[in-house]
């Protein structure tokens, strides 16, 4: 294949796949305004993997994700006349905040519809980025009505999250800085929703590194790309109920879909668990917060098989994001440190007598578990009259610790009950 066709773009199917020129064009473009953000080495992920494993830290770009990249060569190469008529999109968290910070870079009015759920913080940060938010209906989908339907009577352009050449085309950028700052890697781990991000990857590394492996990652409970990709076209998932909602789309966009039937060997999955135990590992031992849909990548090395990731070489894990509700990030918190073995929640049922209480907490305390608190309740329906149920939290060491601290209550006579 001439590199004149490689610049120009080659068909696949009938699709039309991005170009090296079309994703240096879009490097080009993002240099002055974006960052270029770091690779850090994981000690703790390189164990587990076998291998070199670094971070690619989007999680710490302007507005907190990669989403700027594409958002903002979209917007760029607006014509004068659409520019004029400003842009809309249609979002609950990072690409809303990367169109407000893209059009308002550019000078261009934005206005971006959001569900009335959305978090108080990202609906902040998306307002102080410039852009006019309105909120409407329950879901995204109906903040995408109504963004259509404001696109039709205004002229203003909608810009998708991820189903355009120019997005993908943003997004790819990433893998280009990746390949400077580790000219060694020989796997790239993605998260993926709509695919934008995980596309522009694999297309870009296709044009200048075609040796290196990628691989998608999706939340297991919206996991819509496994069907498509044996499907042979983009098929919605009938249900989606996951914390990581920065990659909880139903349906993969056309665009991206094309690049990555091309280009990306494998998609695996993760749990929920999963992505909570890969937040609290990054928050502790890289000392960086990412929302659980950032923490995916990482998620993925945690629990997959190397053998089921594929993994060649150096491994480079990318970190899509950091938005995360306070809130949202505490509990977050609570169900790693559960899911790690390191936080138990039980319910356990003593006799309704002088001492009970105290005998119980000494079985704990033998077992080295620190109390967290402590409920005594007489009034449970289910109790007998002379029983009492007592909820408890407890910091424990780790799965051998937890399990080891159950088994001393269950041999010393209580029923206990272990909390979700």
């Amino acid at each position: 294949m001439s590199q004149r066709i490689r610049a120009m773009g080659w068909q696949h199917g009938r699709m039309e796949l991005l170009g090296l020129e079309r994703i240096e064009a879009a490097a080009a473009a993002l240099a002055p305004v974006i960052r270029r953000t770091p690779v850090v080495a994981s000690r703790v992920l390189s164990e587990l993997a076998g291998t070199e494993v670094r971070l690619k830290c989007e999680n710490l770009q302007r507005t907190g994700s990669f989403k700027p990249r594409g958002a903002y060569f979209r917007i760029a190469n607006l014509p004068a006349q659409d520019r004029a008529r400003g842009v809309v999109a249609a979002s609950a968290g990072n690409h809303a905040q990367g169109v407000a910070w893209a059009a308002a870079s550019l000078g261009i009015r934005s206005t971006v519809f959001m569900p009335m759920g959305a978090s108080l913080p990202k609906l902040v940060a998306t307002k102080a980025y410039g852009a006019e938010v309105r909120q409407v209906g329950e879901t995204i989908d109906d903040s995408l009505d109504a963004a259509l339907d404001f696109a039709e009577r205004t002229g203003a352009t909608l810009i998708h999250p991820f189903d355009h050449a120019d997005i993908v085309a943003g997004q790819a950028t990433v893998a280009l800085e990746i390949i400077e700052q580790m000219p060694e890697v020989g796997t790239v781990i993605v998260p993926t929703g709509g695919g934008g991000l995980l596309a522009g990857v694999a297309i870009a590394l296709h044009h200048v590194a075609p040796r290196v492996r990628v691989v998608g990652v999706q939340a297991a409970q919206a996991a819509a790309w496994p069907d498509s990709l044996a499907a042979g076209k983009p098929m919605r998932v009938a249900r989606m109920s996951t914390m990581a909602d920065g990659i909880a789309v139903g349906l993969p966009g056309e665009v991206p879909f094309a690049h990555v039937a091309a280009h990306v060997p494998a998609v695996v999955t993760v749990d929920e668990d999963a992505l909570s135990k890969a937040l609290l590992l990054c928050l502790e031992r890289a000392k960086l917060i990412v929302e659980p849909a950032g923490a995916a990548a990482v998620a993925a090395l945690m629990s997959c098989e190397p053998t089921e990731l594929g993994l060649q070489g150096s491994v480079c894990a990318i970190l899509s994001g950091g938005n995360i509700d306070p809130m949202m990030l505490t509990r977050i918190i609570g169900h790693g440190l559960g899911a790690a073995g390191r936080y138990l929640a039980v319910r356990v049922t003593i006799p309704d007598l002088p001492g009970a209480l105290s005998g119980l907490l000494a079985v704990i305390g033998k077992t080295g578990a620190s109390v967290v608190d402590v409920v005594h309740s007489r009034t449970g329906g289910w109790l007998a009259v002379d029983e009492v149920e007592v909820s408890l939290t407890l910091e424990t060491r780790g799965p051998t610790h937890r399990d080891d601290v159950l088994a001393a209550l269950e041999n010393s006579g209580y029923a206990v009950r272990v909390e979700d």
